[in-house]
């Protein structure tokens, strides 16, 4: 029997997970039986999948198996400690070389999880009378690493020029100030101003740190970045990016210049303080990378798909905000409604992610409707259908 302390009081009394369960509509930790292709099975019943961000569709590509399967064949499935110590293998050096290259900057550090990369970068580039300025639509792993700081942090309207140029105004010339700003932002699906951004750290003596984690494969040429992209590459200070999404595994990397890249080396705890990424995920991303370099079509395809889904979702009647990405929001603006419409499109057989409040404002809820190159055209074509059909079921979604 559990003794019935003061936390554990907390802990009973916590009961909203329970309540949405009990109304049926509980969307979160779903167990899947398959991979992440554009059909998975859920519950013993196939559903198209709208909800991966495996935008490349790479997680279940033979050659990037085979390659982690070798890995462990070779290094064992562990590091068995973290990269300051005994965990550093060739494999995450040959990795952070290929990395560096690919982002077009002199040197790359990976890291476990995208999100230690954020927590370990974030909490240790900058002391205690410098500043950190981030978009106030940041990734949660952002919000996380500035918690950690010692830097006076402040926020600047999501993808307003105008209001970050107000708050560097005001900071004194001669301070270290680090913008930090999503490259492409995770539930809204647009794309920071990079230029602007990077014409203001011109003016007001600043760096900026961009988190790739969903431009990476995406954006750029043969999916180099948002930063690329922009035709930015060597003006921005960092770059970090993730291998959940395009490169088809977990972990993390930061990619600045070398002098950045020794600094973090010997003060980023979450990197000095974590277990290594493990041999089959190192050697998963280097794989990834070459089918990236080898088929190019993909990321056309992930294009195309986009376009079309994009178009369909707005011929329709859905709201899909700003974005400009394979991320396309469908607006629904009220939490308890973006439950049920994902429930009852699971029942349809369409999986997708309800995204709400802490994660977006409340007036800003949202269907997270999420885009492969492995999609065909029939898979989306079914997929609309079918939120068309709920919608019109629950009203108050579609446009007027």
């Amino acid at each position: 029997m559990i003794r019935e302390s003061v936390l554990q009081k907390k802990f009973v009394s916590y009961t909203a997970p329970q309540e949405v369960m009990k109304a049926g509509i509980y969307p979160y930790f779903r167990v899947l039986e398959s991979p992440q292709e554009p059909e998975v099975i859920y519950k013993g019943k196939k559903l198209l999948m709208f909800g991966s961000n495996s935008y490349l569709g790479l997680t279940n590509h033979p050659r990037i198996k085979e390659a982690a399967i070798k890995a462990i064949q070779k290094y064992g499935t562990g590091c068995a400690g973290s990269r300051f110590l005994n965990g550093t293998i060739d494999l995450h050096i040959e990795l952070e070389k290929r990395l560096a290259e690919f982002v077009h900057m002199e040197d790359a550090l990976v890291f476990s999880t995208g999100f230690l990369t954020n927590l370990g970068v974030i909490s240790s580039i900058t002391g205690r009378h410098d500043y950190l300025i981030i978009d106030d639509s940041d990734h949660a792993s952002i919000i996380e690493g500035t918690r950690l700081s010692f830097s006076k942090v402040l926020k600047y309207k999501h993808n307003n020029v105008e209001s970050l140029k107000n708050i560097l105004e005001d900071l004194p010339p001669e301070a270290v100030k680090l913008i930090i700003t999503d490259g492409v932002f995770s539930m809204e699906g647009d794309i920071a101003p990079l230029p602007e951004i990077v014409e203001l750290t011109k003016k007001y003596n600043a760096a900026v740190l961009v988190d790739d984690a969903h431009g990476l494969g995406v954006l750029g040429k043969n999916g180099a970045g948002t930063v690329n992209h922009f035709n930015l590459d060597g003006q921005v200070d960092l770059i970090m990016g993730t291998f959940s999404k395009s490169l088809a595994t977990v972990g993390g990397f930061i990619a600045a210049s070398k002098e950045v890249i020794n600094y973090l080396k010997h003060n980023a705890r979450s990197l000095i303080f974590s277990a290594s990424l493990p041999p089959a995920s190192t050697a998963a991303v280097i794989e990834a990378l070459n089918v990236l370099r080898d088929e190019p079509e993909r990321i056309q395809k992930l294009w195309d798909n986009t376009h079309y889904a994009r178009k369909l979702l707005n011929e329709a009647g859905f709201d899909t905000g700003n974005s400009q990405t394979p991320i396309i929001p469908i607006y629904v603006r009220n939490d308890h409604l973006t439950f049920t419409f994902t429930t009852l499109l699971a029942e349809e057989g369409v999986f997708v992610n309800p995204v709400i409040s802490p994660a977006v404002k409340p007036s800003d809820s949202l269907i997270r409707f999420s885009i492969m190159a492995t999609h065909e055209k029939h898979h989306i074509d079914q997929a609309v259908e079918k939120l068309v059909k709920v919608a019109k079921k629950l009203n108050n979604i579609l446009k007027k």
